[in-house]
C-alpha cells in the first residue's frame, strides 16, 4: 500500500503543484469562480468568527435558506480545513485529496479482491487520472469528485463485510455512506448506492475470487447487515437532508421535472469517440459538440481501453469480469440518457431519476468498470495469457486512426457531425429554420479549425498504444522482468492520462486577487440601510471574458458581491426559492422583464445598478465611474429611482389567490404602502376592506442586519390592523418579535415577509431559525453515533475471533 500511495501522491502533483506556489485551482469558467468560493467562504466567515454554520443566505435571488437550499459541502469534512486555511486554499486542497485517494481506494478494492500489485496499481491510476475523475477540476465539481472517489471505498468495505465476514465493515460501510450522502451531491450519490448495492447482491450470491460461494443464511444476514448501514448512513446525512426534503416544495424542482428535462445534458453518441480520441469534438474552447457547456472530459484513455480489452478470454475471474462488464454496459446506455430508448425505464422506475437531469454523468460508474477491467486485462498479460497479435491489432488499430486523421477524414466526419449538430440545435431551440444552414456552417468552420489538434491526438493516441503494445510484446518475449513490466505499464497509462487531464487543471491567482474589491463595492459597503443590487453587463457591450460579478453571460448570474456581504437581486445558484424564480423571470404584458422594472425594484429592496456601460435613463443617478473592478471590467454604479426599502409599513391586509397577488405587484398601479397582501392559506381571521387605505406617513429604519437577522424600528406608533412587509424571501423559519412580544410571520406579496402589527408597535426583530436543521442535527449525531459504536465493537469482536482462531 505505501509505494502505491507514494505512485499515487506523485500522479497527483504532477497535475497539483501549482498548489505549492499558492495558486487556487479555478478557472473563470468554472462553478467555483462564479458562485462556489462565494458559498464555501460566506460559512467559512461565520464559523471563524463563532457564529456557526449560517441558515440563511441573504444575498441572491431575494434571500434562500443556506443548508436546505444546498450550498455544497456544507457538512462535509473539507468543510474543516476552511476553519484554519484561507477558504480558496481549503477548496484546492479537496480536490487534490480526492483525487489521490480515488487512485489509492480503487488500488485497495482490487487488492482486496485478489489481485496483485501491478493490476492494483494500474487499476487505481486509470480510475483516478481518467477523464470523468480528474476533469472534475475544470468545471469546480467538488461533490462529483467526492463521491466518485468514495465508490472504490464502498466497494472495498462491502468485500471485508460480506465477502469476508469482517464485523467492523458494518460500522465503515455507514460512515462512508454518510460521507456521500453529506458531499453532498444527491444525483451521484444515487449512482454510487445502485452500484454498490448490486456489487453487494454479487458477493453476496454469486462466487468469490476462488469460486467459493456463502452460505444462503450467512448471505441474507450480511445482505441485511449492509442495508442496516446503508440505513445509518443515509441517516447520518439528515443534519443536510433533513432541510432539503422540507425546501423541495418551495424549490424550483417541486414535484420532479419532465423526460426532457431529465434527459437534457444526455451524453451525446458523437462523444463517444472521445474516450479514444478526446480532441474529437474538441477541448474546452476548440469544443463544437451539442453541448452547452463542456469544461470535463471523456477521455478514458486508449491504453486503458488496450488492457480493458485484454481482460477477455480465459476463466479466471469470470465471474468478476462478467460482473463489471454488466455495470459499465449499464452504465454506458445510462449515460446515453434520451438518445436510446434505455432512459424511458430508468426515468419511469429509479427513485429520484425525475429531479435529476444530465444523466451523463454516471460516467464516473463506466470509468470505474474500464478501470477494474483494465487491471483484469493487466493480470491477465502478466499472466502470459494474451498473444501477441493482440498487441498488434491494437497497434493497427491506432494507426488507421492516425492515417484517417492524417489525410482529413476525421475532420470531415467532424464537419459533418457539427453541421448537422448546428442545425439539430436550431430546430431543438425553436429558432426561424432560415438561420439553421448558417449555424451549420458556424459549427462545421469550429470542427475544422480544430483540424490540427485531431491530427496531432490521433498520433498521440498511436504514440500511447505503441508504447504499451511494444511494452507488452518486450514482456512476451521475455525481454524484461516482470517488475520492470509491471512500472513501465503504470507509467504509460498514467503519462497517456496525464497529458489530456493536465489541460483541465486550471490554476489562478489566488482569492484575494480574483474577489478584489473595487471603488463601486467600497461605496456600496458604506451605505447604511440595506438594499439590493441588479448586476448586469450591457447586451451591446458584453464581457470579453468571465467576470465574479457579472458571470459568463454578463447578466449577473456571478455571485461575487456576496464575498463583500453585498445583496444582488440575480446570482448563481439554480436551487432558489420557486416563488422568487417565478416573479423574478415574468414578463409584464407589454413585453417587458419584470427583472428590469420599477415594480421590481419596489418590490425587491433594489436600489442600485452595478454594469459595465454608461447608462443615458436621467431616472438613473451615477454614483460612481467609470472603474475597474478585479477582473478587469469596467464598472458604473447607479442609484435606482425610488425609495425601494428594506421594510414598509402597510395600512391594512387582505388576503387573495397567488395569480392575482402576483399580477397586482408587478402592477404600476399597486401601492404597497396600502395594503398587504397575505397568502389565502394564512390562518388570520382579516376584516374586510371596503377600499383602499391611505398610506401612513410612516418609514422604517433597519438596523443590526445580519444573514437572517434584522430589527425594524418604525418612526411612530403603528395603528391596529396594520402590517409591516419586508423584502426578504418568505419561508418557515422566519420568527417576529414586535415589541418584544412573539408574532406571527405569514407569506405577503406573493414572496415576502409580513408580521401583522399590534396598535402602538414600534420595534419589530426578524430571526430565521429552521426547525429541520435541529432535527437533521439529532438524527445525524445519533446516526454517527451507532455507525462508530459498530466500527469499534466489530473491531473488538474481530480481534476476539482472531484471538481465539
Amino acid at each position: 500500500m505505501g509505494w502505491a500511495a507514494l505512485v499515487y501522491v506523485i500522479a497527483t502533483l504532477a497535475l497539483a503543484y501549482p498548489v505549492l506556489s499558492g495558486q487556487f485551482l479555478v478557472n473563470p469558467s468554472s462553478d467555483q469562480y462564479i458562485a462556489g468560493f462565494a458559498f464555501r467562504d460566506f460559512a467559512a466567515q461565520a464559523l471563524r468568527a463563532g457564529q456557526g454554520i449560517p441558515q440563511w443566505n441573504p444575498y441572491l435571488y431575494g434571500g434562500l435558506p443556506y443548508v436546505a437550499a444546498m450550498h455544497g459541502d456544507i457538512f462535509y469534512p473539507t468543510a474543516l480545513l476552511r476553519m484554519v486555511l484561507p477558504t480558496d486554499v481549503a477548496m484546492t486542497l479537496g480536490f487534490v485529496i480526492h483525487l489521490f485517494v480515488a487512485g489509492l481506494f480503487t488500488y485497495g478494492f482490487l487488492r482486496a479482491w485478489g489481485l496483485g500489485f501491478y493490476p492494483s496499481l494500474v487499476g487505481g491510476l486509470a480510475y483516478m487520472l481518467s477523464g470523468p475523475i480528474a476533469s472534475y477540476a475544470s468545471p469546480g465539481h467538488d461533490g462529483k469528485l467526492f463521491v466518485s472517489a468514495l465508490l472504490p471505498l464502498a466497494l472495498w468495505v462491502l468485500i471485508r463485510g460480506i465477502r469476508d465476514g469482517r464485523d467492523w465493515a458494518w460500522g465503515a460501510f455507514a460512515l462512508v455512506v454518510g460521507l456521500a450522502v453529506i458531499a453532498p451531491h444527491p444525483q451521484i450519490l444515487q449512482y454510487l448506492l445502485l452500484t454498490s448495492g448490486s456489487f453487494a447482491l454479487y458477493l453476496a450470491l454469486g462466487t468469490d475470487a476462488a469460486g467459493v460461494k456463502l452460505d444462503r443464511r450467512v448471505a441474507m444476514r450480511r445482505l441485511a447487515l449492509a442495508l442496516g448501514a446503508v440505513l445509518i448512513g443515509m441517516a447520518i446525512g439528515a443534519i443536510q437532508f433533513a432541510p432539503v426534503r422540507e425546501y423541495v416544495p418551495w424549490s424550483p424542482r417541486s414535484g420532479g421535472r419532465d423526460y426532457a428535462y431529465a434527459t437534457s445534458f444526455s451524453f451525446p453518441i458523437v462523444e463517444l469517440v472521445n474516450l479514444y480520441l478526446p480532441q474529437f469534438t474538441g477541448i474546452l474552447d476548440r469544443y463544437w459538440g451539442p453541448n452547452g457547456i463542456h469544461l470535463h472530459s471523456e477521455y478514458i484513455g486508449g491504453t486503458v481501453l488496450m488492457l480493458a480489452g485484454a481482460a477477455f478470454g480465459g476463466e479466471s475471474r469470470r465471474s468478476f469480469r462478467r460482473f463489471w462488464v454488466g455495470v459499465g454496459v449499464i452504465a454506458f446506455l445510462w449515460m446515453l440518457g434520451g438518445n436510446t430508448p434505455f432512459f424511458r425505464l430508468v426515468y419511469e422506475l429509479v427513485p429520484g431519476t425525475k429531479f435529476f437531469r444530465a444523466p451523463s454523468t454516471i460516467i464516473y460508474v463506466f470509468a470505474l468498470a474500464v478501470s477494474v477491467l483494465a487491471a483484469l486485462g493487466t493480470e491477465r498479460i502478466l499472466a502470459c495469457q494474451v498473444p501477441r497479435r493482440y498487441a498488434f491489432a491494437w497497434l493497427g488499430f491506432g494507426l488507421v486512426v492516425a492515417l484517417l486523421a492524417t489525410s482529413g477524414v476525421v475532420t470531415s466526419i467532424a464537419e459533418s457531425t457539427a453541421r448537422s449538430t448546428g442545425e439539430s440545435l436550431v430546430a431543438a431551440r425553436g429558432i426561424d429554420p432560415q438561420y439553421a444552414s448558417q449555424v451549420g456552417d458556424q459549427y462545421a468552420q469550429r470542427a475544422n479549425a480544430n483540424a490540427a489538434e485531431v491530427i496531432l491526438g490521433a498520433w498521440r493516441s498511436f504514440l500511447f498504444v505503441a508504447l504499451a503494445a511494444g511494452a507488452l510484446l518486450a514482456y512476451l518475449r521475455g525481454a524484461v522482468t516482470t517488475r520492470v513490466f509491471g512500472l513501465a505499464l503504470a507509467a504509460i497509462v498514467a503519462t497517456d492520462l496525464w497529458t489530456i487531464a493536465r489541460q483541465y487543471w486550471l490554476f489562478s491567482p489566488p482569492a484575494r486577487a480574483l474577489y478584489a474589491s473595487d471603488p463601486a463595492i467600497e461605496l456600496l459597503k458604506r451605505e447604511s440601510q440595506p438594499g439590493r443590487v441588479l448586476v448586469a453587463a450591457r447586451s451591446d457591450s458584453g464581457l470579453a471574458h468571465p467576470d465574479p460579478y457579472f458571470g459568463t453571460d454578463g447578466q449577473g448570474r456571478g455571485t461575487g458581491l456576496m464575498v463583500h456581504g453585498i445583496r444582488s437581486l440575480t446570482g448563481y445558484h439554480g436551487n432558489e426559492l420557486g416563488r422568487y424564480q417565478t416573479i423574478e423571470e415574468a414578463r409584464l404584458p407589454s413585453g417587458a422583464p419584470a427583472l428590469v422594472t420599477p415594480m421590481f425594484w419596489r418590490q425587491e429592496n433594489a436600489r442600485y445598478l452595478y454594469t459595465n456601460q454608461p447608462v443615458g435613463d436621467t431616472a438613473l443617478k451615477l454614483m460612481i465611474g467609470p472603474v475597474k473592478n478585479s477582473a478587469g471590467s469596467t464598472v458604473y454604479l447607479y442609484r435606482l429611482p425610488g425609495d425601494n426599502p428594506y421594510a414598509w409599513v402597510a395600512t391594512a391586509m387582505t388576503k387573495a389567490p397567488d395569480q392575482d397577488v402576483q399580477a397586482a405587484v408587478l402592477d404600476p398601479r399597486f401601492d404597497p404602502r396600502r395594503i398587504a397582501v397575505l397568502d389565502t392559506a394564512a390562518p388570520i381571521q382579516l376584516p374586510p376592506v371596503a377600499a383602499l387605505p391611505e398610506p401612513l406617513p410612516l418609514t422604517t429604519t433597519t438596523s443590526n442586519y445580519a444573514p437572517g437577522h434584522a430589527t425594524m424600528t418604525l418612526s411612530g406608533p403603528a395603528p391596529a390592523g396594520s402590517a409591516l412587509v419586508v423584502s426578504e424571501n418568505y419561508f418557515p423559519g422566519w420568527r417576529a418579535t414586535v415589541d418584544g412580544k412573539d408574532t406571527p410571520t405569514y407569506r405577503a406579496d406573493y414572496n415576502l415577509i409580513g408580521v401583522p402589527l399590534a396598535a402602538g408597535a414600534r420595534t419589530i426583530e426578524l430571526t430565521f431559525r429552521d426547525a429541520a436543521i435541529a432535527t437533521g442535527k439529532t438524527i445525524t449525531m445519533v446516526a454517527l453515533f451507532l455507525a462508530l459504536a459498530a466500527l469499534a465493537a466489530g473491531l473488538v469482536l474481530d480481534r476476539r475471533r482472531a484471538r481465539l482462531a
